[in-house]
């Protein structure tokens, strides 16, 4: 695939070389959910979640301490964020109150950090979902804000929110470059790939095999996007929001939606 340019969405195509199934320029190799195949083995894959237990994240709100308590469930090799309220004709409104009590464990993080890596998680939307696959956070930096592959349903209110009413939909890097991506999402009831590649300043995002947007981070484009964004007031002299060298990843619990995850895998570039 030709190198495109900064910004620019990519309509279609692949590369066998970053699937997440593959050794480097390899053939895929399917595996179960939750484990690694030889071939991903071979090219370095660890998985970052074992499909059974917390193990190696941390829960935001109790200060990346400890596993959170409640609000994530794990069940037959699924990891699902359970909500505390409901979306219904695109508004909010209450869930049965045992219902509620089971969620707010707030966003899940790994206990590890990552600088050059390429990650792949498989996810599944219900209807009006939304939630994300934050990179590079830092919990005392820029209040913990950082990079973020949007997951979300169309019907949920945020689709068309933020900056030009795009950057808020599936795959777009959250409230900055919107991914286009809606025409590579998989009805609902079908999981989806996400993956996210980031080695130096360079970060591409990719939805079930295409890849749908890419970006420099530090450079005057990305800057000057930042500077239109909602994280523009994170920003202080000499320290530049979406620089972070190092940092954590998190799945975000969004409070209103149930989303699950699984084949959470990772490979250090």
């Amino acid at each position: 695939m030709k190198r495109i340019t900064v910004f620019s969405v990519v309509a279609a195509g692949t590369l066998a070389g970053f699937c997440a199934n593959c050794c480097a320029g390899g053939a895929c190799e399917a595996a179960a959910p939750n484990t690694l195949s030889a071939a991903e083995k071979a090219a370095g894959w660890q998985l970052l979640w074992d499909g059974k237990t917390l193990d190696g994240w941390v829960g935001e709100r109790n200060g990346c301490k400890a596993p959170p308590e409640k609000g994530w469930k794990i069940e037959k090799g699924v990891l699902t964020v359970l909500p505390r309220k409901g979306i219904k004709d695109g508004k909010w409104v209450d869930i049965p109150k045992e219902q509620a009590a089971l969620g707010g464990g707030g966003d899940l993080v790994t206990a590890k950090d990552f600088r050059d890596f390429e990650l792949s998680v498989d996810f599944l939307l219900t209807e009006a979902a939304n939630s994300g696959i934050k990179y590079f956070y830092n919990k005392d930096q820029f209040k913990g804000t950082c990079e973020e592959y949007q997951i979300l349903h169309e019907a949920h209110p945020d689709s068309t929110k933020g900056r030009d009413g795009k950057c808020r939909r599936v795959a777009s890097l959250y409230d900055m470059i919107p991914a286009n991506a809606e025409p590579y999402v998989k009805p609902l009831g079908q999981w989806n790939t996400a993956k996210i590649v980031s080695k130096g300043n360079h970060v591409e995002h990719w939805l079930n095999g295409t890849k749908v947007l890419e970006y420099e981070r530090g450079s005057a484009e990305f800057r000057a996007i930042v500077a239109q964004s909602k994280y523009a007031k994170e920003e202080k002299p000499g320290e530049h929001w979406g620089e972070a060298p190092t940092g954590r990843i998190k799945l975000q619990d969004h409070s209103d939606s149930t989303v699950s995850f699984r084949n959470i895998k990772i490979r250090e570039l």
